[in-house]
């Protein structure tokens, strides 16, 4: 009898729906061609559950992330919403399930896939061959740290506080997992943090120092923010993994996401501890946003969605042959000229975003025969 798992889809708001519709057809197909079924449910984040239900993440939608062996996401957010109260935004949605799920442990590869090295805007040399991942810490630091918030002062002014707050087991948790993916890489990792300047980023530093005494295999170097900000578009291919704070690492995974030349063909995952039964609480999502200008337009990228699947195969389920299929079913299709709007800088034909999710079937399909 084959394996079942199930899949939580939330298509989100803006291109979510567009790009998760592709995803669809892709899981049903891995179901029907592989070894393992997967059960698909549905549930509302964001603005399109705000719309519904006057909240951006239920009780309900909780419920069922909770309860399936993994989420996936589309995107949240849009113009539309921007006017309701901080608690009410769509990106709130988001955070909770992270929160929620304690979903620690944030990974987010930049590969440069060759038959796109020209699209980057950086020089083709710089970042052709380019694969390396960030692993950005997710539920502590500034974003979630007390005291927070915003008071009026006697005189009339006022004031906005946000704390960056880690504990050293926080910081363990996430280095062991950046430790470990480096070790099964090419064995180096590199901390980020601005040791010189925040207290609680040298503790990070001295933290993760302790745990590479139980990684010797794996090279540990340490470098500030700013500097990190600058290598990565100067000489991106000396990284291999990176792991360092939430806030630290929102910035620099969009900054790696744009050396690659497009955010729609970058994915994303999101992992938490393991649970009793054995099951890692865990959420994928393509990493660009809801892109409202071309959303319900047919014109939106479905690979970073695509891709994201392709990393719970790996992350989620240990199925590392079918990951690796559908990665290089991607490949072939970006050889053969298949380009959304967002990538045809390094030339081709321009497709649809249906028509790229039938490039990525029928490429799956060779495969298959």
């Amino acid at each position: 009898m084959n394996d079942v798992k199930t899949i939580l889809m939330l298509d989100g708001d803006g291109i979510g729906p567009e790009v998760m519709r592709e995803t669809r057809r892709v899981i049903d197909w891995f179901s029907a061609n592989g070894g393992t079924r997967y059960e698909l449910t549905n549930g509302l984040v964001g603005g399109a559950s705000y719309d519904a239900h006057g909240q951006p993440l239920t009780d309900d939608t909780l419920k069922l992330a909770s309860e399936a062996d993994a989420v996936l996401l589309g995107a949240v957010g849009g113009p539309q919403w921007e006017d309701l109260n901080f608690d009410k935004k769509p990106e709130r949605g988001l955070l909770g399930l992270r929160k929620e799920l304690g979903l620690f442990a944030n990974l987010r590869p930049a590969v440069v896939f060759e038959a796109l090295a020209e699209a980057s805007t950086l020089k083709t040399d710089i970042v052709a061959g380019l694969n390396m991942i960030i692993v950005r810490e997710l539920t502590g630091g500034i974003y979630f740290g007390e005291p927070r918030g915003v008071e009026k002062l006697p005189d009339g002014s006022r004031k906005g506080v946000n704390s960056l707050v880690y504990t050293s087991d926080e910081v363990e948790r996430i280095a062991r997992v950046a430790f470990d993916l480096a070790k099964k890489r090419n064995g180096r990792l590199c901390s980020v943090d601005k040791a010189n300047v925040l207290e609680c980023t040298l503790m990070w530093r001295e933290t993760v120092e302790q745990v590479h005494a139980d990684y010797p295999q794996v090279a540990l170097s340490h470098m500030y923010v700013d500097n990190a900000a600058m290598q990565l578009v100067r000489d991106p291919k000396q990284f291999d993994v990176i792991v360092t704070t939430n806030m630290f690492g929102d910035i620099l995974s969009d900054c790696a996401a744009m050396l690659t030349g497009s955010l729609g063909m970058l994915p994303s995952a999101s992992l938490g501890e393991k649970c009793a039964d054995g099951r890692i609480p865990s959420m994928y999502e393509p990493v660009h946003g809801s892109a409202p200008d071309i959303a319900g337009k047919n014109l939106a990228n479905p690979l970073a969605a695509i891709l994201s699947f392709a990393m719970m195969l790996r992350y989620s389920f240990d199925d590392t042959t079918s990951a690796d299929t559908l990665e290089d079913a991607v490949k072939r299709l970006l050889v053969s000229g298949a380009r959304t709007a967002d990538i045809m800088e390094a030339g081709g034909r321009q497709v649809s975003t249906s028509e790229m999710g039938d490039a990525i079937l029928f490429e799956l399909e060779n495969t298959a025969s």
